[in-house]
């Protein structure tokens, strides 16, 4: 009784008690530590004046549609696309307008020469993402959404008709074309493939190529172009091209290592224009034939933002030439009569990337990684200023260990190793690598096999760096890996180490590996199957679970943990924060913030003040004093992410500015 009493008493005073008195904190703004060009939705189509432009939507607050000149790389035109954070789904109309389905809000726009962009609304209110758009005849335009799997048109004449729920089992109509009066989508895992009449909204289900297992496997990107349906199955990384003859009624062959997003319109003789094999290549569906371009596309994404064909005027470009647009805003130009190639950087402006990732790395800097676009900037730490940039995928989590930066990114729960002291070198997102001894950052392992998606925690533990993560849509229970840096291997991984759930944090101290778990997968779109969230204890030399107890009840995630300097373990979960006895195996102090349930927030211990310092569900940042419970708000405002440098000064991120904490 006495230690529940005290466990209360600690929670009203941590709740009302002003903090112990102290120097005011400084917050400074250190400015945007990361910012680049993100194109995702793309397409070549006629512009400002009629003139062909490549069409590109970039990420940003908001997202801006723009329009480049494929002859010289420069602006046309750049639209802003309020309340848009970014578009997958751009497309022309044969009227002459441009459609983009954004994400956030699950928006529709559309510009056109005499009106400029037109915020459509959203056509579905359900949906707060439409993946992918598709031009039909006139002005009308389909698209496809999530999270409701849903299939709509819109026409400027009439407006929007949904189609409903494509599929009852799918939750995601990923992409989506047009042809002949039949609208053809395909969906996320297990994938399936739709032809729809746009007229009467009669569907069928296309038979899967022979021998397919759709389990696990998406239909990324579906096109119609020259009388074939190009069906890419598989995710963003390379992936089998299967190809529909519409005639005939059947699946007539197979591209292996195919990247997306799209295939050209087809040429003079039927035969399109895509991305395989890191290289753009053209392929006849007729005879079936393959020709090299030697135009390389190299890295890991190498998917084309959008492919068509432009009137370049320039002398080593006769007639119309293979144009089209890549992720970083980097052109590309290919002239089937004379072999001509080019790549030529565009005028897209970058944009500032939401911080995702904050770590101290053992140079002593920090370092931040980003939103979708990712990003890897390393900061001064005593001007604050960004030391370097580097374009890398987006980071889920990063730590230091044994000399080096642990990164850990997403999709496929990918952990990489980056030595500050060598030359970046990174051989998937450098856009032109120099040629080096090895990768850095390396990529040292994944967990693409157990369907993991993002490696949400890292830490060091000893001699090993450990893992956990969160899976990929449509599964429950995250990994617990362990990585030997002397060896090159992993010692142990382990899936559902607690039934079901995501490892979200991790602390280790004295050869355990302590986990703070979510009742979510790494996509919100899959239900969870367990109540609340909980805290276990695993023996690392042993390779099993020793305990496991329930903190917080009725909480979905404890996203933070931090040891404090006296042994007990911090965690926070909604808005509690608690302190658990390891040797006990139960809570003995616990403070209140709120009565929320968010799974987001953060946590860590500063061994200069010996205060806990935190973000508390995107809400504030805050400070704890551990020994009395008092706390007390430093800063309003929507931190998610948060890090404490060893001088003692704090990092925190407001979405993608960076500000410094210093008493």
């Amino acid at each position: 009784m006495l230690a529940c009493s005290m466990v209360s008493a600690l929670a009203v005073l941590g709740a009302v008690a002003p903090a112990a008195a102290a120097a005011a904190p400084r917050v400074e703004d250190v400015g945007v530590p990361l910012e680049d060009v993100l194109l995702i939705g793309g397409v070549v189509a006629p512009g400002p004046g009629g003139r062909t432009v490549l069409w590109g939507a970039s990420s940003g607050a908001p997202a801006h549609l723009n329009a480049v000149d494929p002859a010289t790389g420069a602006e046309v035109a750049r639209y802003d696309l309020p309340g848009a954070g970014g578009s997958w789904a751009v497309d022309a109309s044969p009227d002459g307008g441009v459609y983009a389905g954004t994400y956030g809000d699950g928006r529709l726009y559309r510009w056109t020469d005499q009106g400029g962009v037109q915020d459509l609304g959203r056509p579905v209110p359900s949906e707060n993402f439409i993946w992918s758009v598709a031009a039909g005849e006139g002005g009308t335009v389909y698209g496809g959404t999530s999270p409701g799997g849903r299939l709509f048109a819109y026409d400027p004449a009439t407006g929007v008709r949904d189609y409903g729920k494509l599929s009852p089992a799918h939750a995601y109509v990923r992409s989506v074309s047009y042809a002949g009066g039949k609208i053809y989508a395909g969906t996320e895992a297990p994938a399936a493939v739709f032809e729809i009449d746009a007229a009467s909204g009669a569907t069928r289900q296309l038979p899967l190529p022979d021998g397919f297992d759709p389990a696990g496997q998406w239909a990324y990107d579906v096109n119609v172009a020259g009388g074939f349906l190009y069906v890419r199955f598989g995710g963003a990384s390379p992936g089998p091209l299967h190809v529909w003859d519409i005639a005939a009624g059947g699946w007539s062959d197979t591209l292996a290592a195919a990247h997306g997003l799209d295939v050209s319109p087809p040429d003079d003789e039927g035969a399109v224009y895509l991305v395989k094999g890191g290289e753009l290549v053209r392929y006849d569906p007729r005879t079936k034939a393959t020709t090299g371009t030697g135009v390389p596309i190299t890295g890991r994404v190498a998917n084309t933002r959008g492919i068509g064909w432009a009137e370049l005027g320039l002398p080593d470009y006769p007639g119309k030439s293979v144009v089209g647009l890549l992720w970083r805003g980097l052109m590309f130009r290919y002239n089937p009569q004379t072999g001509a190639k080019s790549f030529v950087q565009t005028a897209v402006k970058g944009e500032p990337i939401d911080v995702t990732a904050l770590a101290e790395g053992p140079d002593g800097r920090m370092y931040a990684g980003g939103f979708l676009n990712g990003g890897f900037a390393a900061l001064d730490p005593v001007t604050g200023k960004r030391a370097e940039f580097h374009t890398f995928s987006q980071s889920e989590d990063m730590t230091a260990h044994d000399g080096k930066l642990y990164i850990g990114a997403y999709p496929e729960a990918r952990v990489y190793a980056y030595d500050p002291a060598l030359p970046w070198n990174s051989t998937e997102y450098s856009p032109s690598p120099e040629p080096g001894p090895a990768a850095n950052p390396a990529r040292l392992f994944d967990l693409a096999a157990d369907k993991q998606i993002r490696p949400r925690a890292l830490v060091s533990a000893g001699r090993y760096l450990a893992a956990g993560t969160m899976p990929d849509l449509g599964h429950l229970g995250g990994v617990l890996a362990v990585w030997d840096p002397r060896t090159g291997t992993l010692k142990h991984s382990q899936r559902n180490v607690v039934k079901d759930q995501s490892i979200v944090s991790l602390a280790y101290r004295d050869g355990v590996l302590y986990g703070g778990t979510s009742i979510y997968s790494g996509q919100s779109a899959t239900p969870p199957t367990q109540p609340e969230s909980k805290l276990f204890a695993w023996s690392v030399k042993e390779n099993r679970l020793l305990w496991e107890i329930v903190p917080a009840p009725g909480k979905p995630a404890i996203p933070a943990l931090t040891f404090d300097d006296r042994g007990r373990l911090w965690g926070i979960a909604g808005g509690e924060v608690f302190a658990v006895s390891t040797a006990a195996r139960k809570v003995v102090e616990r403070v209140t913030l709120s009565a929320g349930k968010s799974s987001s927030g953060q946590l860590a211990f500063n061994r200069r003040d010996h205060l806990l310092y935190g973000a508390h569900a995107g809400q504030d940042v805050f400070s704890l004093d551990p020994r009395t419970g008092r706390h007390t708000v430093l800063r309003q405002g929507p931190v998610h992410h948060l890090a404490v440098h060893g001088s003692g000064d704090v990092y925190f991120a407001e979405g993608a500015r960076l500000f410094r904490l210093t008493r």
